[in-house]
């Protein structure tokens, strides 16, 4: 998991000589700006603005859109899209997931309001929707901002409507282990024009600005180079997903009737990247939990992931701040595991991840006991 998907090398080294030849590196050259207008147009928006990272992108926002105060989002995110708003002064209110997708519930984010909040942060986890419609109808009702992370969700769709046009803006990320990456960047996508251009000027000094900002600016460009990894990346992104969802079903054929293990589902009838590829270990059913397998797991040099846990609430500096009870993300968070996945994983590199789940989830009572007893002997020593 995590390992950069493949790309034809000679298209990139064909534009990385083409940026030397012409001696434009940075601010905003021509391969910028059109990974930019391919960004747009896969994601349905009128306006893209690429930049050296995701987390930047969504600090450029906060500060776009001038927040204040509180931004409600899941706790089941990567520290990013939390510590992004806190850098800016802003404070991350944790809300719980709805189990059946991992992604906000809007029941929740709507008890959570208070007139100390600015703004909504969904999430798009492991490339599955949130509820777009109903967090759209409450951020408008209570004249809310709405932003959504959608660093998974790029080429993925909700009702039919690709990620990209949700909300006030998305941002998407292009770090070395997205399915696609510009070696490392991201990009805010968005139909609001003004906003668009607020973003570019922010992320060039604040050049540009109609209006005065107390930020006044910074450096969150693309360079030309980032450029071509993307563009080339982009090139081999519908094989990519192909392949990434060839994986997929070879995972679910392998492991879907394992009593005690269940993978995460897509909706097929909505286009997805298929990144990831994240099983969900029940304990009371299996005997196994879900860190004694990725123990076991990487004793047989198989690097998986607790993905994401723990939770964003659970960790520092979050957790020293008054207590969050939220039950489905903890629940969650502690049975999740991402799996190998990719276009570098070969199809028998998936079986044999898949025998070694087979057997550790059919013997996980024993498993589990062998364990206690190796843990209880070394504490003895």
């Amino acid at each position: 998991m995590g390992r950069p998907s493949r790309i034809e090398r000679t298209r990139l080294f064909d534009r990385l000589s083409w940026a030397l030849d012409n001696q434009w590196l940075t601010n905003n050259g021509p391969l910028t700006r059109e990974f930019e207008e391919r960004v747009a147009d896969l994601a349905g928006a009128d306006n893209c603005v690429v930049t050296c990272n995701a987390t930047v992108a969504l600090q450029l926002l906060v500060h776009a859109a001038e927040l204040t105060g509180e931004v409600i989002m899941p706790s089941m995110t990567f520290a990013a899209t939390a510590h992004a708003v806190r850098w800016l002064g802003l404070k991350p209110v944790f809300c719980d997931i709805d189990p059946r997708t991992g992604c906000l519930d809007p029941a929740t984010v709507a008890a959570a309001v208070t007139p100390r909040t600015s703004a909504i942060v969904g999430v798009h986890l492991w490339g599955r929707p949130c509820a777009v419609d109903a967090l759209e109808k409450l951020a408008a009702d209570r004249g809310l901002r709405l932003f959504f992370d959608a660093a998974h969700a790029i080429g993925c769709t909700s009702q039919g409507r690709p990620v990209g046009r949700f909300g006030d803006a998305e941002v998407f990320s292009f770090h070395a282990t997205k399915v696609v990456n510009a070696f490392e960047g991201g990009a805010i996508v968005t139909d609001d024009s003004d906003l668009a251009q607020r973003v570019r000027s922010l992320a060039n000094f604040g050049f540009g600005l109609q209006s005065p900002s107390a930020a006044g600016g910074t450096n969150a460009k693309m360079s030309e180079a980032s450029a071509a990894m993307g563009l080339t990346s982009l090139d081999a992104f519908p094989e990519v997903a192909r392949y990434n969802r060839e994986n997929y079903e070879l995972y679910r054929r392998e492991l879907g009737q394992l009593p005690g293990l269940s993978l995460i589902d897509f909706d097929p009838d909505e286009r997805q990247n298929y990144q990831y590829v994240i099983i969900e270990i029940d304990e009371q059913v299996s005997g196994l939990n879900r860190d004694l397998l990725v123990e076991l797991l990487r004793a047989e040099n198989v690097v998986a992931q607790r993905y994401f846990s723990p939770a964003c609430h659970q960790l520092e500096p979050y957790r020293s701040q008054p207590e969050v009870y939220l039950p489905h993300t903890e629940r969650l968070a502690a049975r999740v595991v991402a799996l190998p996945t990719g276009s570098t994983i070969s199809r028998e590199d998936i079986r044999r991840v898949c025998n070694i789940v087979r057997l550790a989830v059919s013997r996980g009572s024993e498993l589990t006991a062998r364990w206690h007893q190796h843990v209880g002997a070394g504490k003895k020593a």
